[in-house]
This record gives structure tokens, sequence and C-alpha cells, in this order.
């Protein structure tokens, strides 16, 4: 905890001396009669409040971020690891001594949209910042849903943060210096298919939350919106419309298959987080929806951050070799492994032989030098479930060193990316604890 803040430049106690003077300019601020809300998150012909609600809930991604691997549904306890500490999702199931049971209605809506539930202030890492946007009725909605499932007597895990990181009561202050509580407001054209993509992108999905830097205060830097982000050891990419670094040059039908199926021929397969957005969330919108996202994404302002990938579609490496032979004479340790662990399902040139989901080519992970994302699927694997189909590779983490992590990447970026790869041992042993 010290270290990092050194490393920021600050001091635990000038970070309290912040939260003094911003109490200066906190008030309650009167959200006023609901407005008429301009779109409705669920599709037409859903009819009961609880079908509206589990479109909506998997539209907002609920299961992945309160539900832990093999554990309960939405009985919480995933852990969030930050730079001042971990967090824990908290128990979002209709169970009344641990859940959501005994809330009201007022309560579940202030804890949705204004981070504040009945237990005190919540921390960012739920996106309230980015549902604060939705109407009340959906709000609602996923209420109801959630309390047609079944409860969950699990209790919440304490959170692991150092002071002053531990005092809830001071997210007032994060509050009134960084969130906003604001509806969705539709953009500035008539087409409501952009509006409903954008309502999709923001309130509901809150593809920002992952996918747009952090300011120093951990608030999303919405100069830079969506020009991608470091989050969990992952790198989550530009998706702005940005023609070099972000989503500027895939057609319309890569980016839908994207979303829908978690890959997009000749670019990239979904992994880590995103693999888990696309298993619960995003394949099941309706195409329709899925056609209104993608909309909403090529429209996006081009963002740049100086953090972005640029894709190299025809790297020497893959390009002068077959399927099953090299094009090259590179007698690496990274070379050697990929031979051994990885060339039998990526392939030499890289389309993938068991999934097209294990192609390589046009990869933005395999294009990044420092292989964020590309160390983290080495060391964890992925796994991802779309529709019938089950997306596996497996973890290398126990069976290769650090070192020997550090040399299949730099390989593999520079075999498929056309890049000089800089991943060090030192970064994969950070990125294991991630």
């Amino acid at each position: 905890m010290t270290t990092w803040l050194k490393r920021a430049g600050i001091s635990a106690g000038a970070i309290v001396i912040l939260l003094v003077a911003f109490a200066a300019f906190v008030a309650l601020r009167p959200v006023g009669e609901e407005p008429t809300a301009p779109i409705s998150g669920a599709p037409a012909n859903l009819q009961t409040q609880v079908q509206r609600g589990e479109y909506l809930a998997k539209a907002a991604d609920c299961v992945a971020c309160h539900t832990t691997k093999g554990g309960e549904p939405l009985a919480g306890g995933l852990a969030f690891k930050m730079p001042f500490g971990t967090i824990y999702a908290t128990n979002i199931s209709a169970d009344k001594e641990h859940g959501i049971g005994n809330w009201s209605d007022d309560e579940f809506v202030s804890a949705v949209r204004q981070g504040i539930s009945p237990h005190g202030n919540l921390y960012p890492a739920m996106p309230y910042t980015s549902y604060t946007a939705m109407s009340r009725d959906d709000v609602l909605a996923i209420k109801a849903w959630l309390m047609s499932q079944p409860p969950v007597a699990q209790a919440n895990r304490q959170n692991d943060l150092g002071f002053p990181f531990d005092q809830r009561w001071a997210m007032k202050f994060w509050n009134a210096a960084f969130f906003r509580e604001r509806r969705f407001v539709p953009l500035d054209s008539s087409d409501a298919e952009l509006n409903r993509g954008a309502y999709l992108a923001t309130a509901l999905g809150h593809c920002g939350e992952c996918h747009t830097p952090r300011n120093l205060g951990f608030a999303m830097d919405q100069g830079h919106a969506l020009a991608g982000a470091e989050i969990q050891g992952w790198f989550a990419p530009n998706i702005s419309s940005n023609p070099d670094t972000g989503l500027g040059q895939w057609s319309p039908e890569q980016i839908s298959q994207y979303l829908a199926q978690g890959h997009a021929p000749g670019r990239s397969s979904a992994a880590g987080p995103m693999a888990e957005v696309i298993e619960n969330s995003l394949q099941y919108l309706t195409p329709e929806d899925n056609q209104a996202l993608v909309k909403y994404l090529q429209h996006t302002l081009p963002a740049d951050n100086g953090d972005g990938i640029r894709v190299n579609l025809q790297p020497a490496g893959a390009m002068k070799s077959t399927a099953l032979l090299p094009g090259d004479q590179n007698d690496s340790a990274g070379r050697q492994l990929f031979a051994g662990d990885c060339s039998g399902c990526h392939q030499w040139n890289g389309p993938g032989r068991v999934s097209q989901h294990a192609s390589l080519a046009g990869s933005t992970t395999v294009n990044d030098p420092k292989g964020r994302s590309l160390v983290q699927v080495i060391l964890k694997g992925t796994h991802m479930e779309v529709g019938d189909q089950q997306v596996f590779m497996p973890d290398f983490g126990n069976k290769y060193s650090d070192a020997e992590v550090a040399s299949v990447a730099n390989f593999v970026i520079g075999h498929f990316g056309g890049k000089q790869g800089e991943v060090t041992a030192e970064q994969v042993k950070q990125q294991r604890d991630k």
C-alpha cells in the first residue's frame, strides 16, 4: 500500500487532507421527479417484468461479477484486485440475511444508480457510475428477476483494503469529486437504432468501465473514453472508432460476430474477462440489439491515450509459414516451447486448427509488445461457453517458469504480431498474482 502511494506521489496524509477539503462541497442533491425513460432496455416482446429483468440483467452482466468460479449464482465473493487492496463482490441473491431479500425498491435503485446501499456507500468497482443512466423501470425489472431466483445463504466477504480506502464513508467525497447522477440522454440524432446502441453500451453494458483509462482518483478519464485500459493484468483494448488502434477498420460483420460469438474472423478472439462478458451477457442480445451496439461502437469518437495497439494483419513470421511448418529458422527457447505445446492448436500460420477461436492471426493480444493479455492467457488459460460450443485453452502457469512464459510470449508477439516483444520474467511474476 505504502509503496503504491509513493509511486503515485501521494501520501496517506495528503489523501486525508483532500477528503476533508472535499467535505466542504458535499451536499445532498435531490434527483427530482423520475423522468420518462426515452429508451427501454428490454425488447418490446418481453411482456412480464421478470422476463424483462432477466434480459436486462444479462445485458448488464450481473452474473459475471457476482458469481465466483464454481460458486452459487449471484452469491458474491468474486475478488477484484486493486492497487490499494481487494474488493469482494456482494451477495445479490434473494437471501434476506446476506443478499437483497429485504431491500425495498428505493434501496435497490439507490444502490444501483447512486452507489448507496442499506449498508453504506458502495465502491465504484460496482459500476453505478454507468448504471446511473438506467431508467427506474429497468432497474426494478432487474430486481424482480433477482428476487425470482433461488436465495443463497452465503455471507459476504470482508474487503481487504488499507487505510484510508477501508473507510466507506469516504466514498461520499469520491462521489462529490467524480460522480454525477444523470439519466440517459439520447444522442443528438434521430436514429433510434444508434440511440439504443448507446444505451446498451453506456448504461447497461458499461463498456467504458473496463475500456476507459482511469485518472489519479480511479475515475474514468472521459477525455479518453474507450481508448483502452489495463484491468487486473489484462488489457482491455481500444474499442472506439479509432482506425489505427480501435475498431475503425473492423467491418460491421466482424464486430457483430465478436460480440455474439467471441471471435471476429481475421481479428480477435475473446479471453479472460471479455470471454466472461460474451458468455454471460453479449451472446444473449437479440440480433437487433447486437446491430444497435455495433452501430454505436462504429459512431464513437476516435480515442487515443497513447497506449493503443496497432495490429499487423500480415506479420512476416506467420505469412512465411504453413499450418505445419514455420517459415523461419528461429531457434529460441520460446519457439521450442511453442512447437511443443502450442503449434498443434494454433498452427504456425495462425488460423487455428481445433476452433476458429484458436486463431492468432490479426489478434490484438499478440500485437501488444507488452504482452499483457497474452501473459495472462498463458498463465491462466481461458474458457467460454457460447451457444452449444465449449471454447477452452489450458493454463500453463504451473508448467512454465516465469522466464519460459516470457520467452514464449515474446516469440508469439514476434511471429504473429511482427513486433519486438517486451515481456520480462519479472513482469510474469507480477502478473501471476493478478
